[in-house]
This record gives structure tokens, sequence and C-alpha cells, in this order.
């Protein structure tokens, strides 16, 4: 079958497709983990246009700018009402020919303090993502993932030259 005829409206979801995009997001959000972890978060360029997506964020989202908590531990319910799924569909569009694969879904971590999980993780939209993390990334909401993974490490250095 070729593309063309592919209607994604009647497809049925083929269960290794599914375990495909399962393993590519989860693939990402070691990824993100590793670089937070390992490099101080104010530092990380996600994409060429952060400031963009940083301005644009804080302009259409000023909640989240104006009340850190709110990007500390994120309300999914939110987010994903029906008027959060406007906004937030509003702010992913601008960005359908800036930024490649802006609609893929991706996981976010609900709660910025701590690391991936099963209770800790959201599907969004590769933008929510950029948008979020770089707005915690530049209000220092990762500062401490990565204080205490420097700390950790170097503390596992010293016990290694003991």
């Amino acid at each position: 079958m070729s593309t063309s005829d592919f209607d994604p409206n009647t497809a049925e979801n083929l269960q290794e497709i599914e375990k495909q995009w399962a393993v590519k997001t989860v693939e990402q959000a070691q990824v993100y983990w590793n670089l937070i972890t390992k490099y101080p978060p104010k530092t990380l360029k996600l994409t060429k246009i952060d400031d963009e997506i940083y301005e644009d964020f804080s302009q259409s989202f000023p909640e989240y700018i104006q009340d850190p908590s709110r990007l500390t531990k994120l309300d999914e319910d939110q987010m994903k009402d029906k008027q959060g799924k406007e906004r937030w569909r509003n702010f992913i569009n601008r960005y359908e020919k800036k930024v490649k694969d802006f609609n893929f879904g991706t996981l976010v971590r609900n709660n910025s303090a701590d690391e991936y999980g099963q209770f800790n993780a959201m599907f969004v939209t590769r933008m929510q993502f950029y948008a979020i993390e770089i707005a915690r990334n530049r209000l220092g909401l990762n500062d401490e993932i990565y204080e205490k993974a420097k700390a950790e490490a170097e503390a596992e250095a010293n016990k290694a030259s003991s």
C-alpha cells in the first residue's frame, strides 16, 4: 500500500508500531535525563530557536512564568482539558514549519524534581516538551537534578580513588 492510500482515521493500531513508538519515546527521555544530569541545565540548547520558543511560551502561557511552581509540577488535567488543548494546539501549530517533528509524541516529567518514571511521565507533543523544558532550564527548575547527580558522581569518584 502506498502512503497516498493510507488513511490514519481507518488504520488499525499495529502492536509492533506502537512498541516502536514507545521505545522511541523512552529513548528520548533517557537522552534528555542524561543531558540534565551531566550538564548545567541553564547552558543547554534544545533547539536552534530556544529563545523564540521561550519568548512565545512566556507570552502564550504567562501563568507558568509568573508562577514557576506550575512548571515544577505540571497539571495534566489542566493541560488536557478543552481550553488547555486549544491553547496548546495554537502554540504547537506555530512551529509546524520551524521545528522538525514538532507534533511527535514524547514524554515530559510531571514533577521536575524527580526522575522519569511510571508515575512521573506525561505523553505530550515535542513542542510541549521543548516549551516546558526550555522554561524549566532557564528558570533553574532542573538545577537541583544536575547538582544532585554531580554530587553523586563526585562521591563515586572519591570512593573509587580511596
